[in-house]
């Protein structure tokens, strides 16, 4: 964390202030108790500053506009798809923010498949994921 950043003539981003290390996008009720509370645990014992939205969010202020601030935010996103990821509209607005990051700054993304096969999302076979 603490990177800092510009853009240049050509509108690209050279450097960006970091507020966070790494933000963990996930579907809560598949994985916020076993998984995703692991990695983040894990992660914040090692110095990574991790967002995951049951701890970081401010009460009061509306969610829709924190959770891409905090993306923006991030150096790194993982995204845990599990297998009712799809089905929330939250979810999905934050890989489409996730992907715009990735592709506007090229920033790291990693997908974690949970109990999902990576070749339903890889071939679109209809299997719902």
């Amino acid at each position: 964390m603490g990177s800092s950043s510009s853009y240049n003539s050509s509108g690209t981003i050279q450097n960006q202030v970091y507020r966070y290390d790494v933000f963990i996008s996930f579907r809560g009720p598949d994985t916020r108790n076993s998984f995703v509370d692991h990695l983040s645990s894990h992660l914040l014992r090692k110095g990574i500053f991790v967002f995951k939205d049951d701890h970081k969010l401010r009460k009061g202020k509306s969610i829709s506009s924190q959770l891409p601030q905090a993306i923006r935010g991030s150096r790194i996103s993982i995204i845990v798809f599990s297998k009712d990821y799809p089905s929330s509209s939250w979810c999905l607005d934050e890989m489409a923010t996730i992907a715009y990051c990735q592709q506007q700054s090229n920033r790291t993304v990693f997908p974690v498949f949970y109990h999902v096969d990576p070749s339903h999302v890889r071939h679109q076979n209809g299997v719902r994921i």
